[in-house]
């Protein structure tokens, strides 16, 4: 059956949220293995890619902990899975040129992550942003009314730590379920944002265990990456990334919304 096309569909019969398929609680393993594949047939733009987004997470780190606290660096660690989402963009365009068959470039990634589709990721971006805006306040907040010194003792830090766990889950999953599957949709099909992030929302309420199990491979990814100095980010942020981008393939049929009419996925897939 061919994929339906900006011109031939009819967007007034399109359903409003893309319908979800059911997920085996070890499928995000599999994600992960087909991510390992994506790196290794393009290891060069792979990991120049995560150079670059470990590099500027190390940055934040340094200027948080030279002229902060280190708890506002715990705090600023934590808003990357607020700006994780919007980063791993160019990498789901290399996945999709693999797929296509297509020699990945970083131009055309870039240029399909960050111009073709940048309304709808601006909209993203800023609802996103008062996400992490609302986050970090309630993070500064929690330091003024549980304060901790240079070397503070167990008790002191208990309150603090419980309290800023619960608050960070609940922005982190909140985040999570709206961008797990939104943009790597809006780089697939040509629909809106609001469809997008309605259809991911549905798609983790849906299947709770699996994507509670990709969300925990991807903080334990980070965890890893972080001790090892932000080295090993190097290779995990690219391996999040496909993996996030399988999931989304594996996961929605959006086969009702019509493709891009130009630009890397305007093509169909081979696999």
């Amino acid at each position: 059956m061919n994929e339906p096309t900006a011109e031939t569909v009819d967007k007034e019969t399109m359903p409003f949220v893309a319908p979800c398929r059911r997920l085996g609680f070890f499928a995000p393993f599999g994600w992960v293995k087909k991510g390992i594949a994506d790196l290794g047939k393009a290891p060069q733009q792979s990991l120049t890619y995560g150079f670059f987004m470990a590099l500027v997470m190390a940055v934040v780190v340094w200027l948080a902990w030279t002229r902060g606290s280190h708890w506002i660096m715990l705090a600023m660690l934590g808003g990357f899975v607020f700006i994780a989402p919007l980063a791993c963009i160019g990498l789901y365009a290399i996945s999709a040129q693999l797929e296509r068959g297509q020699e990945p470039s970083m131009a055309r990634s870039l240029r399909a992550a960050f111009k073709r589709h940048l309304g709808n990721e601006m909209i993203f971006a800023v609802a996103l942003l008062v996400v992490f805006m609302i986050w970090a306040r309630s993070a500064m907040m929690i330091t003024v009314f549980f304060p901790v010194g240079s070397e503070p003792a167990v008790a002191d830090l208990v309150p603090f730590l419980t309290i800023g766990t619960i608050v960070g889950a609940f922005f982190a999953i909140v985040t999570f379920s709206v961008s797990a599957f939104s943009l790597p949709m809006i780089m697939h099909r040509d629909v809106d944002s609001v469809t997008a992030i309605v259809t991911s929302i549905n798609a983790v309420l849906r299947n709770k265990w699996p994507m509670m199990l990709w969300l925990a491979i991807i903080m334990a990814g980070l965890v890893i990456g972080m001790m090892t100095a932000f080295v090993g980010l190097i290779v995990i942020l690219p391996l999040i990334g496909y993996g996030a981008w399988h999931g989304y393939l594996e996961t929605i049929d959006a086969d009702a919304f019509p493709r891009h009419t130009v630009g890397i996925t305007s093509v169909p897939r081979q696999r």
